[in-house]
């Protein structure tokens, strides 16, 4: 199980550390209070490590010896330290430390052990950096090797396009602006037509001192800029803002598309993408099929076993949904009520799929607080055809369907006949 270490020999700041880590950090942290505890852990546990906060200044290793050792071993070292002077922060920066934080206030703190956390989560950050000097490219390859990002290399816009369409969970392109065959501005414009704003953030670069070139790069789409040569930390700063905004952005969309309990997509989301499906499905002449399916008598779940257990069914349903169906659009559109859309099925595939699934419910047990459940499912299937249909009108009729599944005793599929 991935592990930090951290290392402070001043027992009321390691508390404070102590306190942070376990509000901040998802895995489990060990420490030290000296060289020799640090090593006999880091050994110990040196295959699990994902990074170390270290101060610089320990009784047994007072000019720093524990963070160069850690360092040659190849560990990411965020460095906790109480001088702030202009040669001790070069000489950090230079043997590669991650970071450095000045033992200042409980802020300081909380940003060191945040960032042991970024450093964990930037393993599965992936990175363009698209440049045709090989030399600066290899610097900024190294640069975004500190913070373990997974980078990617691009010589033009043209190679770096490629890239993007072959790897596409690249969340951040760092692009010069002087480059042969499709300069920077080109390629920012590219992506922003090929590719969603939300999923890539852009960050120019240029050596030429040029005032506008700022503004034309983050009019053409751009997020950030940054003239050549410039602060390694102003680098580290802007690369992790940028990092930070996709994040945030990409939960406040799954906030607006996502089922709070299940975490499929709610009925919002899921009209409006099937919504678009099935035009394309129109226009291509490709056979669609919609589904409505419920839980039979879940009523009876909540009466008699209480609402966190219809809860853990809804929640056991979806990871269901995700393990059979996941390939189409799922979602979760009433309480007990999921919605399938099926492109690319008929009628007699879609019912012949939804009979297969509800099978597989009814074999499952479901788990709940110290019991369990078994439950059965009832469906309508509705399939477009010839005929235009709008999306409500196929609504309609998969609830129509579903309506005879019930009468017919439940635990049915039906679809059109």
């Amino acid at each position: 199980m991935p592990k930090f270490l951290i290392v402070e020999d001043s027992s009321v700041i390691l508390k404070i550390l102590k306190h942070i880590a376990r509000q901040e950090l998802p895995f489990e942290v060990i420490y030290a209070m000296n060289m020799a505890e640090a090593l006999e852990l880091y050994e110990t546990h040196r295959h699990e490590l994902v990074a170390g906060l270290i101060d610089l200044a320990l009784p047994d290793a007072p000019d720093g010896q524990l963070v160069d050792y850690l360092l040659e071993q190849g560990l990411p070292v965020v460095v906790l330290t109480g001088t702030s002077d202009e040669q001790t922060r070069q000489s950090l920066l230079q043997k590669g430390v991650a970071d450095y934080v000045i033992k200042e206030t409980r802020f300081s703190y909380q940003y060191a052990i945040q960032m042991l956390h970024r450093l964990d989560k930037n393993r599965q950050v992936d990175v363009l950096v698209v440049e045709d000097s090989r030399t600066y490219r290899n610097y900024l390859v190294g640069l975004l090797g500190l913070h373990r990002y997974r980078v990617h290399q691009a010589e033009d816009g043209v190679q770096a396009l490629q890239i993007l369409h072959q790897k596409p969970g690249i969340q951040l392109v760092i692009s010069d602006y002087h480059m042969p065959n499709m300069d920077g501005f080109e390629l920012v414009q590219a992506i922003r037509h090929q590719f969603e704003k939300r999923n890539i953030a852009v960050i120019g670069l240029s050596g030429q001192e040029d005032a506008s070139l700022s503004v034309k790069f983050i009019k053409n789409g751009a997020n950030d800029f940054l003239t050549k040569p410039f602060q390694q930390e102003e680098f580290f700063c802007r690369v992790t803002n940028n990092i930070e905004s996709l994040e945030n952005m990409e939960k406040l969309h799954h906030q607006a598309t996502r089922d709070y309990l299940t975490g499929l997509y709610n009925r919002r989301y899921f009209t409006e993408e099937a919504e678009q499906q099935l035009h394309k499905c129109q226009r291509e002449g490709t056979p669609v099929s919609l589904v409505v399916l419920d839980i039979d008598f879940f009523k009876s779940i909540n009466d008699e076993y209480g609402h966190l257990a219809g809860d853990q069914v809804l929640q056991q349903m979806a990871q269901y949904f995700d393990d059979g169906l996941g390939r189409f659009l799922v979602a979760r559109t009433g309480g007990e009520e999921f919605s399938v859309l099926l492109s690319g099925l008929d009628n007699e595939k879609a019912v012949s799929l939804m009979n297969g699934f509800r099978q597989g419910v009814q074999e499952r047990i479901f788990e709940i607080p110290e019991d369990f459940v078994r439950i059965t499912v009832s469906a309508g299937v509705s399939t477009l055809t010839d005929t235009p249909l709008s999306l409500e009108q196929l609504f309609t009729r998969a609830d129509e369907h579903l309506y005879r599944a019930k009468e017919a005793g439940r635990n049915l599929i039906m679809g059109d006949e």
